[in-house]
């Protein structure tokens, strides 16, 4: 597929998503259905580990899925201050979900887009972290939840004079807020740059390796993707983190 328009038509026909719709109602079709089934992935991992849980000797899965409910567990217990049946869930979501985003980028870049091409479809972008419209929409979701719980915990009267009154007092309100307002927007923004970012040179990276001679390939492409896991296990945890620090920070009624 390399040869086909040369390398800057092979980079773009590997980075172009497959859409319906013009503007701002266009949908990525290939990132909404990738995210579909992996999180669809996730909960059947999970509900089937738990349905066949045991007191015994566990097997391998459960051992693997008790481990990472530990390791999130931990997380939330030494970041979080505050209290909520949500949190721990949430970030055991967060962390699996963005993990198995990350996780496509490790599958070989020609497999999923040569199947699609076979089905009819002109354009697969395989890895939702690549698409700054999947990773915005989650951190979005995050930010209406630190909105939610700042009301929630401190009142909708705290939660003004909070946007108004710090860290300059009343005295300064307009520029508070401003301040406030700065500071609120750059927590979702800088969560869905930071993941994109990361993945989508990733991603570029492999696609450069593919457009190499293929006895060169090898060389490149086992050092990169054993590079790359730590790299999609660390966006996974980042994510996770700064979620659960944003929301402890919303749980704070002083």
């Amino acid at each position: 597929m390399a040869s086909e328009g040369g390398a800057t038509g092979y980079i773009v026909h590997h980075l172009t998503p497959l859409s319906v719709g013009e503007g701002f109602w266009t949908l990525h079709l290939d990132t909404l259905f990738f995210s579909a089934v992996l999180g669809g992935l996730f909960i059947w991992f999970f509900k089937s580990v738990a349905e066949r849980a045991t007191s015994g000797v566990p097997g391998l899965a459960q051992n693997f899925a008790e481990m990472i409910v530990e390791f999130v567990d931990t997380q939330v217990k030494d970041t979080f201050h505050g209290r909520s049946e949500l949190i721990a869930p949430l970030a055991l979501t967060i962390f699996c979900w963005v993990f198995l985003w990350n996780a496509m980028d490790m599958l070989p870049v020609d497999l999923l887009p040569m199947i699609g091409s076979v089905m009819g479809m002109e354009y697969m972008r395989v890895v939702p972290s690549t698409d700054l419209n999947g990773t915005f929409a989650l951190s979005l979701s995050v930010f209406f939840l630190i909105f939610f719980y700042s009301i929630k915990v401190k009142g909708i009267f705290g939660f003004i004079k909070e946007m108004t009154c710090t860290p300059f007092g009343p005295w300064l309100m307009p520029f508070n807020l401003m301040l406030k307002v700065v500071e609120e927007l750059a927590k979702p923004i800088s969560l869905a740059l930071r993941l994109f970012g990361n993945l989508y040179a990733g991603e570029l990276v492999f696609i450069l390796i593919a457009l190499l001679p293929p006895v060169v390939q090898p060389l490149l492409g086992f050092p990169w993707a054993i590079f790359h896991i730590l790299v999609i296990t660390l966006q996974a945890f980042i994510f996770m983190v700064l979620t659960i620090v944003y929301l402890s920070l919303a749980h704070e009624d002083h």
